[in-house]
């Protein structure tokens, strides 16, 4: 029998490929693939490599990005905060200068109120006066004759005019 096992086909394939395994270490491919697998190897490391570093530069770029972002925001909310208190500070100083435009012309009219008043009163005084000096004159020259109606009448309307101013 066992010259039966040379006949059989699983033999003989197993048997060649033992001698083209033989054949290939002995021509060195071992070393070949080994030094391919350890090329291949070294390569996927550096590849690994690069990528580490490309992903932390990136971590790096997106940290920065996102703490001027946090800096853009805070900066926009303290402007949006200033133009408020300019705001109030222009509202509150237009509203100040209103009220003394107001006050001012209040006082203007008041002034002018009061002096078209007195302007009045001196316009009736006036016209009393006038009228009493007329009135006095020709009662004067009525009763009183010559000499001493001239006197009274001079004496009478330097009073009049003298209590009057």
């Amino acid at each position: 029998m066992p010259t039966a096992i040379f006949f059989e086909a699983e033999f003989w394939v197993g048997a060649a490929f033992v001698i083209f395994l033989v054949l290939i270490w002995h021509a060195g491919a071992h070393r070949s693939v080994a030094s391919s697998l350890d090329e291949y190897s070294k390569k996927a490391s550096q590849e690994l490599d690069e990528a580490r570093r490309l992903k932390e530069e990136a971590e790096a770029l997106l940290a920065e990005y996102q703490r001027k972002k946090r800096e853009a925001e805070s900066e926009a909310q303290s402007i949006v905060a200033q133009a408020k208190a300019e705001a109030e500070e222009i509202a509150a100083e237009a509203k100040t200068r209103m009220e003394e435009f107001v006050a001012r012309r209040t006082k203007m009219a008041e002034a002018k109120i009061a002096q078209a008043e007195a302007q009045a009163l001196a316009d009736v005084r006036s016209a009393a006066a006038e009228a009493a000096v007329k009135a006095s004159e020709k009662i004067l020259s009525e009763t009183v004759k010559g000499k001493v109606a001239s006197d009274l009448l001079s004496a009478a309307i330097r009073d009049v005019k003298t209590h009057l101013d």
